[in-house]
């Protein structure tokens, strides 16, 4: 059993505790920081590939924006303070697209493509009118079913062909459509 220590004083304690978890921001700490600093971010284009690892159908996420219109979107979120990439990539997909996905993360680290996002149009392709972002983007096979959560409503699978065509890009914000073009072109998926 410890002793106490003879020069504590519980006035020295700070006000404020820390939370529970270090990496995560509150919505007031998040609008700050998004305000001042560019935020990372990891952006995951899920695939089903055949045995030749060859991509067969991309998964493109169906979901409500803030003015209630529907687009689509991809798997996408934070990377955390202390979290490492392909934790936060794991994360954001469970979260996503369900805990029976089964995401064939990558071995390395190293992204298909990077993308910009800036509050303003015009500097990049990619836009976020919240904050200036970088995003890390991985094409990652799923394997298993998924089911969305969080904010997604359905998963759509569709070819490649289909995953880039112009209606399918123009139901994308922020420029994604551009960037799964960029991504599925990198593992060879674009004839």
């Amino acid at each position: 059993m410890r002793t106490p220590d003879p020069d504590w004083n519980p006035d020295d304690e700070p006000a404020v505790r820390p939370p529970a978890n270090p990496g995560w921001l509150s919505d007031l700490e998040l609008a700050e920081v998004r305000g001042r600093l560019p935020l990372l971010y990891v952006e995951a284009v899920p695939v089903r590939v055949d045995g030749l690892g060859q991509v067969g159908e991309v998964g493109m996420l169906l979901r409500a924006n803030a003015l209630g219109e529907m687009t689509r979107t991809l798997v996408s979120g934070r990377v955390m303070y202390g979290e490492t990439i392909r934790d936060a990539l794991f994360r954001h997909l469970e979260k996503d697209l369900g805990p029976m996905a089964f995401p064939l993360l990558p071995a390395s680290p190293v992204p298909a493509a990077v993308a910009e996002y800036f509050p303003l149009p015009g500097i990049s392709p990619f836009t976020d009118e919240r904050q200036h972002a970088v995003s890390l983007v991985y094409v990652v096979p799923v394997t298993g079913t998924c089911e969305p959560r969080q904010d997604a409503l359905e998963v759509t699978w569709m070819t490649p062909q289909e995953a880039v065509a112009k209606p399918v890009a123009d139901e994308m914000e922020g420029g994604r459509g551009v960037l799964v073009a960029q991504a599925l072109a990198s593992v060879g998926a674009l004839h």
